[in-house]
């Protein structure tokens, strides 16, 4: 781990009954994570940017937008115009990732690239040079509050490693049973951003319990 550690919400498991309240016990996060699902690539359904354009009026954090669509290039840009910081895409689904990182990038904003967890490493590889994130999924998309699936750490220390001999720093975020028994082994695999969804919106102090997760993963 190269950066400094990141604490990242998901606002999939938030209550969207109380959001704004939702949102003020967690503005000590680095970032806000938001899911975006089609029905398509991934069987459930979530949020477009309609909603993502009222989350931006209610929050400073920065908003990290993961794309779990099968054409992500027909829609990233609405998701900038509604107030994303940074754009992530799946390798699987992208037709071209080199261009559609260029496009995200030419908009302003960040560009990540996500791989699901039956996708190796090496898919990702040739996109580290150009993108901001890498999101590697250690559950499988579509639904919050599963068990993190062990046998994908081995893809973070790869893609750390290969982020080194590069000379390049991209966020290397993980998304997937991220809580205060897993997250110190996936920091130590080389993750320094940790989406974490039920453990923190299932906590009483949020804001704690965002601390507490913080303090494992830098092995304070």
């Amino acid at each position: 781990m190269t950066n400094q550690v990141n604490i990242v919400p998901s606002i999939l498991s938030a209550d969207f009954m109380r959001l704004g309240a939702e949102l003020e016990d967690i503005g000590e996060a680095d970032l806000l994570h938001y899911d975006v699902m089609d029905g398509h690539f991934v069987p459930n359904l979530s949020f477009g940017p309609g909603i993502l354009k009222q989350v931006r009026a209610h929050t400073h954090l920065p908003l990290d937008v993961h794309l779990m669509v099968t054409n992500p290039e027909g829609v990233f840009d609405s998701y900038i115009g509604a107030g994303a910081d940074i754009v992530t895409f799946h390798v699987e689904a992208a037709e071209n990732p080199d261009e559609l990182i260029e496009r995200i990038r030419a908009q302003g904003v960040s560009a990540g690239i996500s791989l699901s967890p039956d996708t190796p490493a090496e898919a990702v590889l040739p996109y580290l040079e150009k993108v901001d994130l890498v999101l590697v999924m250690t559950v499988y998309p579509g639904f919050g509050g599963q068990k993190l699936i062990e046998a994908t750490l081995p893809k973070i220390k790869t893609i750390s490693g290969a982020c080194l001999a590069l000379g390049r720093s991209p966020m290397i975020e993980v998304d997937g049973g991220i809580a205060p028994d897993t997250i110190a082994r996936v920091s130590e695999a080389g993750a320094d951003t940790f989406v974490a969804g039920s453990a923190i919106f299932d906590a009483v102090d949020r804001g704690a319990r965002m601390a507490e997760l913080r303090r494992l993963a830098e092995g304070i």
